[in-house]
Parts: structure tokens; sequence; C-alpha cells
């Protein structure tokens, strides 16, 4: 008859047969193992969260001189601080000014969409809403200027177009070929029958356009229609028979300066 006993094997004649890794001694009759698989690896662990636990130890200890010192820096500067966010906070107030604006009632008028100045007066190609020659007029839009756009005239925005680019300078009155720009395109009630296009440009501070209309809604001349965040430009398409009422240097006023006239 063979018994076995804790990995330990004992045969009929009474003597025990030691497994590989098991081993009796004889006069102590005490067990113990040698080389048993994963042994070890508990103390592995336990180094490697002593290990982990003193970089954290050592990372916060680092983390509570850093904010020391820096907290320290922004109690000496609190002042500064102060007083800078308060112009910031006057700056901002009076960049996103809104004034109502005197609109014109007369008729057959183009209105300035924009307040800045007229630096751009020419013949250009516009082939997306106003379907190729045409004249321009372009208004620049420094920081100081106000930044809400206004409708030039009564009618449906029958285009609307979004197109992504590059973010130079507004000063140049190029920049709307490789500038953000958004290009709407109105079919006017007032002018009757005629198409005005308006392009929103980004410049190099401004990074954002926010308008608010879109394809296809009504608006009335004079009506807010978008915001452009900080220095930008606006150009404006008419149709060749449009009279123009500006010139070249003419500071105008959005949603009060006449920029053109139709018969």
């Amino acid at each position: 008859m063979v018994v076995s006993f804790f990995g330990c094997v004992v045969g009929n004649d009474g003597k025990t047969t030691l497994h590989p890794k098991c081993r009796i001694a004889s006069v102590a009759k005490k067990n113990y193992f040698v080389g048993v698989k994963n042994s070890g690896k508990a103390s592995a662990s336990a180094l490697s969260l002593i290990f982990w636990s003193g970089v954290a130890v050592l990372v916060l200890i680092v983390v509570a001189f850093i904010a020391k010192f820096i907290g320290s820096l922004v109690l000496a500067l609190a002042g500064t601080l102060a007083v800078l966010w308060i112009l910031f906070v006057a700056f901002t107030f009076y960049f996103f000014r809104d004034p109502d604006p005197l609109t014109p009632s007369g008729p057959n008028l183009v209105i300035a969409p924009g307040h800045g100045k007229v630096d751009t007066i020419d013949t250009t190609t516009e082939n997306n809403f106003m379907g190729g020659e045409c004249q321009r007029i372009s208004i620049f839009l420094s920081v100081f200027d106000v930044h809400v756009q206004n409708a030039p005239v009564t009618g449906r925005v029958a285009y609307f177009k979004h197109s992504p680019g590059q973010y130079l300078n507004a000063m140049r009155a190029d920049c709307a070929q490789f500038n953000e720009n958004v290009l709407i395109g109105i079919e006017s009630v007032d002018p009757r029958n005629e198409k005005i296009g308006v392009r929103l440009i980004a410049g190099l501070i401004a990074r954002r356009i926010v308008p608010w209309i879109s394809e296809n809604d009504p608006i009335q001349r004079g009506e807010r229609i978008s915001l452009i965040q900080f220095g930008s430009r606006v150009n404006v398409y008419l149709p060749k028979h449009a009279k123009i009422k500006v010139k070249l240097g003419d500071r105008v006023v959005g949603g009060n300066s006449v920029l053109a006239a139709f018969d």
C-alpha cells in the first residue's frame, strides 16, 4: 500500500520516498521546501510598493517646495496682478461694446456692416455669390473699433459659407485670399432684387468669427448679424452699377454710415 502525505510518499514497507521538492530531516523530523515556484515574488511586490511610495513622497515634497515658491511670488505680485486684471476687465467691456445703430431709413441704401476705416475701394472678382466682377469696399477694424457687424440691407441670406484658413495681419487688403473667413450673400428686398456680399475676415489677433445668422434667414437693414473678436476686416461686394458714397480713408459706423446707393 502507498500513502502520500504533503507531497512525500510512504511505501508498503514503511519507507518514505521523498518528492523532489520536499525533504524530511531524519532526526528533527521537520519538513522544508526548496526552489518552490513563485518563491520571492511577494517580497518583490513589497519592495516595488516601498519604492513607488518613496517616489510619491519625494514628488510630493518637491511639489510642496515649488508651490511654496510660486505662492510667495504670487503673493508678492498680488497687487500688480489685481491691477492687470482690472485693466483686462475694462478693456474687455470696451471691446465688446455694442451700441444701438442709428440706421438711415431712406430707400435703396447700402449701410456699412462694420465699424472702421475704408482702406480699399476697387473692382474685383467674386464668383461664389456675386457671380463674377463686382465692386469691393473693404473696411479695416482695429482692436479699438466696435466688432459687432450689422446687416447692410434688408433681404434674405441666400448664401453662407465658412472657409478655414490662416490668420495673417488683417491690415493687408488681400488677406481674404488666405485667412479664415465667412462669406454671407444677401438677396436684397430694399434695394429690390440686388445681390450684396459681406465677407467677415479673421486677422492676426482676431481668431474667432461668431455669426448670428444662417442661410435662408430674413434680415433687416442695421440688424446685428455677427461678431469678430479683435482686429479684423469686413469686405462688402456690390454690383457694378451701385454708386459708391464713401472714399478712401473715411471712417464708417456699422449700421449707420451709407456705403452705396442704387437708383
